[in-house]
């Protein structure tokens, strides 16, 4: 059998806090900005979501 310690998986190193770079361009969700004309756009697209998922079917009933 091979060994897998050193596969191309990089071995424990798989960003859990590992110390490893900060500058990889990964970031996690939470920790990423946002601007309030991107809240905006977020709020018309529940609004729009909301009203096929409920409003239709209620005005077709």
């Amino acid at each position: 059998m091979a060994d897998h310690a050193h596969d191309d998986h990089g071995g424990d190193d798989h960003g859990h806090g590992h110390g490893g770079d900060e500058d990889d361009g990964r970031v996690t969700s939470p920790m990423q900005e946002f601007s309030t004309s991107q809240v905006g756009v977020g709020l018309a697209v529940l609004a729009v979501g909301l009203l096929v998922t409920f409003g239709i079917p209620l005005l077709a009933a």
